[in-house]
């Protein structure tokens, strides 16, 4: 009795990598992921109102800080430390 091909004749590891490569490179030239933001939140961003008076509140407290003129009530702070815990 005579048998051929005996072990892994036929079967090329290099080959079996290639593919791998092959099929990363083809999912990675698919397209890329997209981030699409609605016209609402476009127009959220761009509230300028908010944001003025965001920055007036900031630049308010932080001159405050610097003349030393800050401060800062504890029962407020215990209150919200709280809350924040309690749920």
């Amino acid at each position: 009795m005579k048998i051929n091909n005996i072990g892994p004749s036929g079967i090329n590891p290099y080959k079996k990598q290639a593919n791998k490569i092959e099929q990363y490179n083809k999912a990675k030239s698919m397209g890329a992921d997209k981030v699409e933001i609605s016209p609402a939140a476009k127009e959220m961003q761009q509230s300028s109102q908010l944001m003025k008076e965001r920055q007036a509140k900031v630049e308010e407290i932080k001159s405050k800080v610097e003349n030393g003129q800050y401060q800062v009530d504890p029962k407020a702070v215990a209150k919200g430390i709280f809350k924040f815990y309690k749920g």
